[in-house]
């Protein structure tokens, strides 16, 4: 899954929230990029982060919910990719990861 966010601090704060919530078993943060996007009309700029979010597919409602509660932006980037393929063993690690824990 991929969204951005307008500054590192709050790339930080949202991927780990995710993290602990077990909504993500990985956040990769992006160095900053440049936005040039169509909105309300104009072309806009902007300086972004960018974030890769590694779950299970079946995660995607309580992710979106969870990304649109923490987000600035009205209309944040929500987007889900499928995996295709991938190493069995790491695939695995990411559906472990995101199972939530028993507490004792």
């Amino acid at each position: 899954m991929f969204t951005t966010l307008p500054e590192l601090a709050a790339a930080q704060t949202m991927a780990r929230e995710l993290l602990e919530a077990r909504l993500a078993a990985c956040v990769h943060i992006g160095p900053a990029v440049q936005s040039l996007y169509h909105w309300r009309g104009q072309i806009e700029t902007g300086t972004e982060v960018p974030l890769a979010i590694k779950t299970r597919v079946d995660l995607f409602e309580q992710l979106e919910l969870a990304i649109r509660a923490r987000h600035s932006y009205e209309l944040p980037e929500i987007v889900g990719v499928p995996i295709t393929h991938g190493f069995p063993a790491y695939l695995e690690w990411i559906a472990h990861e995101t199972r939530a824990r028993d507490p004792s």
